[in-house]
Formats: structure tokens, sequence, C-alpha cells
């Protein structure tokens, strides 16, 4: 029973990776885009935007320390995740060809999804009126790593999962 269930998960999460997923044949603006808002959670896009408000300092620092305390607990389990459960990204189970290069073999959780939010609900957490655009703008990031074929849409859900509940018990926790 359990196991059909992971296996009708599994298929759907599948089915809709191969929806969402750019054909290899699409414009190259369309790829472009995609690549460029797949950035947004990389290493050096996240790390940036945590650094900054502590080298600026003053009221900015409690902003950078919880970006950087969510983003580096948050990469924590999702590495931890990602060698505990060892699922192979898209590609590697020949599914599809990637849009960018592959950072391992490990598709679940995605990190750039899990460092987007991070980040996201960090700035959101400090300015609420921009939660919105900011939160937009993560999950797009996390959307664009499965339209590359990098990571299929369970995974990139995983890690969201993962930074929201970093962010919301570093926020308990600094209370």
């Amino acid at each position: 029973m359990q196991l059909t269930l992971l296996h009708r998960i599994g298929a759907r999460d599948r089915a809709l990776f191969n929806l969402l997923l750019l054909p290899p044949d699409v414009r190259a603006l369309w790829r472009r885009l995609a690549i460029a808002l797949t950035h947004l959670g990389g290493a050096r896009a996240t790390i940036v935007m945590s650094i900054w408000p502590l080298l600026l300092g003053g009221r900015w620092f409690a902003l950078g320390r919880h970006a950087l305390a969510t983003l580096v607990v948050s990469h924590l389990l999702v590495q931890l995740s990602k060698r505990t459960v060892e699922r192979p990204r898209p590609s590697f189970s020949g599914e599809c060809a990637c849009h960018v290069a592959i950072p391992d073999r490990f598709s679940l959780p995605s990190g750039h999804a899990a460092a987007a939010v991070s980040v996201a609900l960090a700035y959101a957490s400090q300015w609420p009126s921009a939660s919105v655009p900011l939160l937009a703008l993560a999950m797009i990031a996390g959307g664009s790593r499965v339209v590359l074929g990098v990571h299929y849409p369970g995974d990139v859900a995983a890690g969201q999962a993962i930074a929201l509940v970093t962010h919301l018990l570093l926020q308990r926790a600094a209370v």
C-alpha cells in the first residue's frame, strides 16, 4: 500500500516534470531567461544577498544575520537530505537533457529552491509589504530548475519547504 502510494506520487511528479520541461528546440531567449532566473537561487546570488546587510551594519545587521543563518542551516539540511534519499536527477535517469550544468547527481531536495526561499523569507520578514514579489521571484527561481531539466517539481517543493521550516524555527529561536 505505502509503496504503491510512493510510486503514484513519483509518477505524477515525473508527469508534471515532462509537462513543464523546456523542449530541446526552445527559443534561445526562453532558455536564457530560465537560466538567469535559476541563478537567483545559486550560491553567488544568495550569499551576496545574505552578506551585504552584514557589511552595512546598523539596522541592516539583523536582516543579514537571519538571511545567512537561514541560508546556511537550510543548505545543511538540503545536503543531508540529498545524501540520505539519493534520488537521481532527471537527466541521470535518461528522461531528458539538461539545459544547464548539473551541480551533483542528487535531485531531492532542490538546493537552489531552498536558497532562494531562505533569502526571500528573510527579506520579506524585514519588509512585509514586499513579501509577495520577493516570494514570487523565489518560487519562479525554483520553478526554473524544473523547466531547465535539473529537478522534478517535488524536489523544488521539498527544498522550499525546508527553507520555510528553517526560517520559522530560526525566527522563533530569536524571539
